[in-house]
């Protein structure tokens, strides 16, 4: 069987289950409990379904490996929030409290769950494209997976420093929001290494598609990027509503955007280079 087909199939029962759990239990987070989990399912789907060929597999299951360090870095870090002891994401809740009951429910439906459980899948891809275009590892090879691991490692400092911030504001040690560290040079640098690793993660599969002969259109670029630049628009949009209602909490954000990059990594401006840019 086509192991895409295994694939969609997973995702099927895995999306039935999360949005029978919502209704049950009125907590619209199972999708969130899934998120660290089905991908590395699913890519180690496309990469046992290279092994059992056994083409040209390596690149299949480095990105096997590095999904699975992905995930558990996610795993661990979402579990030390309570994300699995029942601890709904505080932003739909606070959507749930803008829409209507039988608003939120078709947003829980068709965005919560549909939405984010396709891209689930759609990042994945690039394991199928390496699946499809089986070929030798190249230094580009080495150069994405070098990367990815390097973006990992930033995304694991900077959830830490997060972490030991809101420990810190729960012994009533620091206040306001986390402004040192990665956060200096970025008001959301976890979330600009998650998506860079998702990048990465792509060009592993185009390497794969311009190994096999491929050119620059099918190759470089195919259609498994859709997954990449979805999970960039899904990370953008939740940012501003994220920062919106950072912005409404505390006065003083509004200066830290002034100062520092949302998402790529920059050295900060000065107060006086970030008025300027607003006259």
């Amino acid at each position: 069987m086509d192991p895409l087909v295994i694939v969609l199939i997973v995702a099927a029962v895995a999306s039935v289950c999360a949005w029978i759990a919502s209704l049950v239990t009125k907590d619209t987070s199972w999708v969130d409990r899934l998120w660290s989990v089905v991908p590395v399912v699913y890519v180690w789907i496309f990469a046992i379904a290279g092994i059992v060929r056994s083409e040209d597999a390596a690149r299949l299951l480095i990105m096997a490996v590095l999904v699975t360090l992905w995930g558990a870095r996610l795993t661990f870090n979402f579990a030390r929030k309570g994300g699995y002891t029942g601890v709904e994401d505080y932003r739909w809740a606070v959507l749930r409290g803008r829409m209507k009951p039988w608003q939120f429910q078709i947003f829980n439906l068709l965005f919560i769950v549909l939405y984010q459980m396709a891209l689930l899948v759609l990042i994945t891809l690039p394991a199928y494209v390496a699946f499809l275009h089986p070929s030798p590892l190249t230094g580009w090879d080495v150069l994405f997976a070098a990367l990815f691991l390097t973006f990992l490692v930033g995304e694991t400092i900077a959830d830490q420093q997060q972490w030991d911030f809101h420990q810190a504001k729960k012994r009533g040690e620091a206040e306001g929001f986390l402004s040192s560290g990665l956060f200096a040079y970025s008001r959301h640098p976890n979330f600009f290494c998650e998506q860079a690793q998702w990048w990465m993660f792509y060009a592993l599969g185009a390497s794969a598609a311009v190994g096999d002969g491929l050119g620059f259109w099918g190759g470089v670029v195919n259609p498994s990027i859709v997954g990449a630049v979805l999970l960039t628009v899904l990370f953008i949009g939740s940012t501003i509503f994220t920062e919106s209602l950072s912005a409404a909490k505390y006065p003083a954000y509004a200066q830290y955007q002034r100062t520092t990059s949302m998402l790529v990594p920059l050295p900060p401006r000065r107060r006086e280079e970030a008025g300027s840019a607003l006259s």
